[in-house]
């Protein structure tokens, strides 16, 4: 599992739009997200760079962690 920080996500919306936005390109990815840890965990065939695009162009400050 590659773990990501995020910033700015704070609520149910952006669990949602993160989530989907990842399964849109792997649908078969699991997306784990602490919003109090602000970290997303992602098991996906996807690579960490395609990860930190999708979740950029949500509008989330996102980097490994």
């Amino acid at each position: 599992m590659q773990v990501f920080n995020v910033e700015g996500m704070s609520c149910g919306h952006c669990v949602r739009a993160i989530t989907q936005a990842v399964q849109a390109k792997d649908p078969a990815a699991s997306v784990r997200v602490d919003l109090a840890a602000k970290e997303v965990g992602v098991e996906s065939a996807l690579s960490a760079d395609q990860v930190i695009a999708l979740i950029s162009e949500e509008g989330y400050g996102v980097k490994l962690a």
